[in-house]
């Protein structure tokens, strides 16, 4: 499955209350308190877009002024503002009355208090936001000046939060406690697409914006880019007084985008820490209201309006009662759902596209966070405050059915920072340990239910044949027996004895089927070449190497299966009516529900229509359209009108998913357990994860029985990018989609391990590159480098070469030529083409990605374990031998599948 968001989310300090312009990014200092800020950072997210920044030319009209230079800021005086600044993060003070002409020159904003975000005097951030209010008779004024090097507009259709842009949020409805949006609730998100832009021709989007009758224009800057807004008080839903006191719901955020989709998320409001308020109003802020020459002021705090109490579906129905059984609660509920009903339920979003009241409005079957689709609170509690604020939306409906939401915990609960990162399934082939993989199942659920989360898109039961894939190290091993004892075991320590029961999740064996089968260069998706191609083999092969999993995770109780991109006979297989229907349905009595890709249905016709009629009859259920839920509702309901949808498969398939959520016991807890909170992350959980890297460790070569190192070395020099790096040593889905290099998550590292393995007496001398400098002549020199590949997943990590990156390879060549001994620790997603460098090495460990516990790693390398990992996949000489033929390996392989030295 796919990816929204890296995110690594950091609550950082945000600079005081100051006046900016898009010159020079400098404050106008206050005594005011600092305020903090929520800082979402994400990363590449849907790889169907390949962003490249616009040339964006500079208006003319604009005037820019610089308000007050950096140097001079402490000189500044409070009384420069016209009006004293706030509560951080809490209530803005709008000084009023006061014109502001829409024209780019930032000047009219002289003395108007302003904030930044997000703060850069922790991290230096490329991309900030300065905003400002102000008020006259007519007009609330709103402007953004943003700081970004880097433009990047219009590359995501109408999706502009996406990308670089500006939302402003308004509540002006009476009610500051509405947790959804009404007539007087509205998001206005500005791109700077409009740079330049006519009137007529003016870009808004968000949420209900063209009810606010709102005007802007948006210039250039040396900078970035510079919005002046003007709303009116009075329009057909809101009647705002701009008397001193009077308070609205307030709330801004900065969009910033890399080359692709999002990297940074600044959200003003400290009480939005999971990123909801395009959902969720009573998360803003406040705009406080307050006239120019006033010394203090009593806020006029709109009272709430009570709640109307929603008169639920029969409490007493049978649907609701636990002790019924599954089939009749299922007939029970499904007589009671409108087709509109039944629709949602069909219905799986990225949990950053939902808007206003598509949860309730569309009732929706599901949500999900891609790769990195963090909330802005990148913790337990943020998690959980998210997923539980969701589900009580849901609840809400009329007949109360629970969403399901589903994340990639592909390697523990990798989107969570704190949770434990386990190896890669290529390590935990090499372990080829059934009970671990059970036993790193339960962990791994544990850590989900503790933020609310109940379905989990693994394991990955693909079967890869070619390592060149970006995938190869989602995949246990290139033989089918290992993937099918290993997929099904850990698949029943995700679901437990009772999938009911309020300690297990939902898994998902995937991508059915052939995924790791895909031939070189048969790829249609993006610059992919082998990732979502197409299974070239004949249907005797399909179901002797790649079916043979899904036989054994159905067998183990899976009730919900994804399918995969890949094509097999000249269809996609999400269009494959008889492997879906005839062969895993029908053949094997699959009896839960199934779910699409990332937009797979898209992939099976040009013609949305046609996709979405041929993939629902071939037997998806339900489907994930992470932007696109209106647009997917309203195609299935023309379908299911024209009668080229029957409703009994609409049936059918509402059926298959309302039976997995009854036998989840999703309707009797389906909230997050806080009871779990202490164990993410725990020293339990560390351990096994720490075993599971010792026992995938593969000993390759070992001239002199250099490893074990002893403990007590003098001196032992480490060298390497990979030794000191958490985000290189656990890869892809880690945190972000893509993974990211660095301290991206808490962990140990290879080299904090093996310095806490040593003895205090041992100098441990690190040096990223190996470049020590002169080193002692009357000592044989022991050196232990720790190299590997740089983190990527799916098409990205699409290889031709299986190579090194140059610095790790140059470093391995310095360490060769200095060390007298030498152990290369290889840390990869695959075997990489080391055939020419091997010989100048002494001891090689293939670690994989060992995740976050590289204590395990220190482990075998000093014998606190012996090493028992065997290499799951054939390790060839040359690129030039791929696709190997396992048949006939007529040509002399590196290492053959089975390989790795045991020590005691």
């Amino acid at each position: 499955m796919k990816k929204n968001y890296l995110m690594f989310v950091v609550l950082l300090l945000l600079v005081g209350l100051a006046a900016c312009d898009g010159d020079s990014n400098v404050e106008t200092a206050t005594s005011e308190p600092t305020a903090e800020a929520v800082v979402v950072s994400t990363a590449t997210s849907a790889p169907e877009v390949t962003a490249v920044a616009p040339d964006v030319p500079v208006a003319t009209e604009i005037v820019a002024t610089e308000i007050v230079a950096e140097e001079t800021m402490e000189e500044t005086a409070v009384s420069s503002l016209l009006v004293p600044a706030g509560t951080p993060n809490e209530v803005y003070n709008a000084p009023f009355p006061l014109t502001i002409t829409l024209d780019g020159d930032l000047s009219d904003w002289a003395g108007v208090p302003t904030v930044t975000i997000p703060d850069n005097s922790v991290v230096q951030w490329e991309t900030m936001l300065t905003f400002a209010a102000a008020a006259d008779d007519e007009y609330l004024y709103m402007m953004a000046d943003v700081i970004d090097p880097h433009i990047i507009s219009g590359q995501h259709g109408t999706n502009y939060w996406n990308e670089d842009s500006v939302e402003f949020y308004i509540n002006a409805a009476g009610d500051l406690q509405l947790s959804n949006y009404v007539d007087g609730v509205a998001q206005i998100t500005i791109p700077p697409l409009n740079i330049g832009a006519a009137p007529e021709d003016f870009i808004f989007s968000g949420i209900q914006v063209e009810t606010t009758g709102a005007e802007a224009i948006v210039v250039a800057t040396d900078q970035g880019y510079a919005i002046e807004l003007a709303v009116p008080l009075q329009n057909t839903v809101w009647d705002i007084a701009n008397t001193h006191g009077n308070v609205i719901g307030f709330q801004v955020h900065l969009n910033g985008s890399s080359e692709a989709d999002r990297t940074l998320k600044a959200i003003w409001s400290a009480a939005d820490v999971g990123d909801n308020s395009y959902n969720n109003p009573s998360l803003f802020g406040q705009l406080l209201f307050y006239e120019i020459g006033q010394d203090d002021v009593v806020a006029n705090i709109p009272e709430p309006t009570p709640m109307p109490t929603q008169v639920p579906e029969d409490l007493n129905a049978p649907y609701r009662q636990p002790d019924v059984p599954v089939d009749e609660r299922v007939a029970d509920l499904l007589a009671r759902m409108t087709l509109a009903e039944k629709l949602g339920q069909m219905t799986l979003i990225e949990k950053n596209s939902v808007k206003s009241n598509d949860i309730t409005g569309n009732f929706l079957g599901g949500l999900l966070s891609g790769g990195g689709g963090s909330p802005a609170d990148n913790t337990t509690e943020g998690w959980a405050a998210m997923v539980d604020g969701f589900q009580d939306a849901a609840l809400q409906t009329r007949l109360g059915i629970p969403l399901i939401y589903g994340v990639d915990a592909v390697h523990g609960h990798s989107n969570l920072q704190g949770a434990v990162i386990f190896p890669h399934n290529i390590g935990l082939g090499a372990a080829n340990n059934p009970d671990l993989m059970r036993e790193i199942g339960a962990v791994t659920a544990r850590e989900m239910i503790a933020t609310g989360i109940y379905w989990n898109y693994a394991p990955g039961v693909m079967v890869p044949q070619d390592i060149r894939w970006g995938r190869t190290y989602e995949g246990y091993s290139e033989n089918t027996d290992i993937v099918s004892g290993l997929a099904s075991a850990y698949l029943e320590g995700l679901q437990g004895d009772d999938l009911a029961a309020p300690d297990t999740v939902l898994g998902t064996p995937k991508h059915f089927v052939g995924d790791g089968g895909t031939v070189w260069g048969s790829s249609t998706t993006n610059d992919y070449m082998i990732d979502q191609g197409v299974t070239e083999v004949d249907e005797e092969t399909l179901r002797a190497v790649h079916l043979p999993p899904y036989v054994a995770v159905i067998e183990a109780g899976a009730q919900n299966i994804m399918i995969s991109y890949s094509s097999w006979g000249g269809m996609k297989m999400h269009g494959q009516d008889y492997l879906i229907n005839d062969v895993l349905i029908d053949e094997l009595g699959f009896d839960g529900f199934i779910v699409s890709d990332w937009a797979g249905i898209d992939q099976v016709d040009p013609d949305f229509y046609t996709a979405v009629v041929k993939s629902i009859n071939a037997g998806v259920d339900m489907n994930m359209v992470p932007y696109n839920a209106n647009l997917f509702i309203e195609t299935l309901a023309a379908a299911v009108e024209a009668g080229d949808v029957s409703m009994e498969r609409i049936d059918e398939a509402v059926g298959n998913i309302l039976k997995v959520k009854f036998e989840m016991g999703l309707f009797e807890h389906p909230y997050s357990n806080p009871n779990l909170v202490p164990m993410v992350g725990s020293e339990e959980h560390r351990a096994v994860a720490r075993e599971a890297v010792a026992q995938s460790q593969v000993l390759l070569k070992n001239e002199g029985d250099l490893l074990p190192f002893p403990k007590d070395l003098p001196t032992l020099y480490v060298a390497g990018a990979a030794a000191d790096d958490i985000g290189i040593q656990s890869g892809g889905w880690t945190i972000e989609w893509q993974g990211k290099k660095g301290d991206i998550t808490p962990g140990t590292t290879i080299l904090e391990a093996v310095q806490n393995t040593v003895v205090p007496e041992t100098a441990v001398i690190y040096d990223k590159f190996g470049q020590f400098g002169e080193v002692p002549f009357n000592e044989e020199l022991v050196c232990l480098a720790v190299v590997g590949e740089e983190p990527y997943a799916e098409g990205l990590g699409d290889s031709a070469m299986l190579t090194l990156p140059v610095n790790e390879l140059r470093t391995v060549k310095r360490m060769a030529e200095m060390c007298d001994q030498l152990a290369v620790v290889l840390v990869s997603g695959r075997p990489l083409m080391i055939a020419d460098q091997i010989e100048n090495w002494d001891a090689l460990v293939a670690a994989w990605l060992p995740g976050t516990e590289g204590q395990g790693v220190a482990d075998v390398l000093f014998g606190d374990k012996p090493f028992t990992g065997k290499t799951a996949y054939t390790w060839p000489m040359s690129v030039e031998q791929l696709p190997l033929d396992f048949d006939n390996l007529s040509e002399e392989v590196l290492f053959p599948f089975g390989a790795g030295i045991t020590t005691p």
